[in-house]
């Protein structure tokens, strides 16, 4: 029997695009890649880079350039074209030109006749996932943002540090909007499964130099720290949108903080921001809504109030694919 080849379109072809591309490929986690860039060439340049990965990978993934028409009946469409901001500037400061990019590549993708998933890592990715979502018309499982994936990473990594532990021991989420407003739910935070909370109260000798406040500034402002070196992030953002897509292509039925829409879940409608979820074959199964303490409650609704303001005003209508 035939096995169905499992297809992705990546829309973007500078460093996230091909971070994502290479791990993709070094997991395989995809049977074929297509590379879409501003420009032909540089997509060709990188696919024919990617390629010669191949040879020192466990399997074959085949990857080219392509164009919008090729995403017809591809899996997943992965979004990562977009601007960088500029000094002084957050990832709110882009909008607009953002809401541009992101009408140009998703209007002649669902004219394609595109039926799969979509996945955006564009920022303000919050508000270029809502964006993609009301454009297409598609029911909101089937659009997910990177959202606060990479910010839950990053929180991570920073209490693998202060407990010397492996990061995949520790549990808990970075939740709203992947920007300035975003908080850690501490109340969820468990480390070997023991709430971080109760492991302070117990051993306040041992912790007292752990600043909760801190850790949580530090997971916020982690992308700024290595965008100002270096000029981009690229790497770990790479790998949580290969993350996200491994688990749709595999039907997993894992639990990831991404960007999703709500429609009542913690009390908001209308808005998307980071929230746990369930990811497998459809895209988002279910939304996991977490038990917030008031204080977290608070933090929650001004980071989704952020968001909506920042996306009122855009006039965004859906597009008529052909022939569908």
């Amino acid at each position: 029997m035939k096995r169905k080849r499992r297809r992705v379109a990546i829309v973007g072809s500078g460093m996230v695009g091909s971070s994502c591309a290479y791990s993709m490929i070094n997991q395989s986690i995809c049977d074929e890649i297509i590379m879409i860039g501003r420009t032909y060439d540089r997509a060709l340049a990188q696919a024919l880079d990617l390629s010669h990965c191949i040879d020192f990978t466990h399997t074959r993934t085949s990857i080219y350039a392509g164009t919008y028409a090729d995403c017809a009946d591809v899996d997943v469409v992965i979004i990562t074209a977009g601007v960088n901001p500029k000094p002084g500037q957050n990832r709110m400061d882009v909008l607009a030109e953002a809401a541009e990019i992101t009408k140009q590549i998703v209007i002649p993708i669902v004219e394609s006749g595109f039926e799969g998933i979509f996945i955006t890592a564009a920022n303000p990715v919050d508000i270029v996932t809502q964006m993609v979502w009301k454009l297409t018309g598609f029911p909101r499982h089937r659009v997910i943002g990177t959202g606060t994936s990479i910010d839950t990473s990053r929180l991570k990594t920073l209490l693998s540090d202060v407990f010397s532990i492996d990061p995949r021991s520790v549990s808990g989420y970075a939740l709203g909007e992947h920007g300035e407003s975003q908080f850690v739910a501490w109340s969820h935070v468990t480390i070997g499964g023991k709430p971080i909370l109760d492991i302070l109260a117990q051993h306040p000798e041992r912790f007292k130099h752990l600043d909760l406040d801190d850790i949580a500034r530090k997971t916020k402002d982690a992308g700024w720290e290595i965008f100002t070196r270096k000029g981009s992030t690229h790497f770990g953002i790479g790998s949580a949108i290969a993350h996200i897509t491994r688990a749709v292509l595999n039907d997993e039925h894992k639990i990831i903080a991404v960007s999703a829409i709500l429609d009542g879940e913690y009390g908001q409608y209308d808005v998307c921001a980071g929230v746990p979820a369930i990811i497998n074959s459809e895209g988002i199964q279910e939304l996991v809504e977490l038990k917030l303490n008031e204080e977290e409650t608070k933090l929650f609704n001004n980071s989704c109030d952020l968001i909506r303001r920042n996306m009122a005003g855009l006039a965004l209508e859906p597009v008529q694919a052909q022939g569908v």
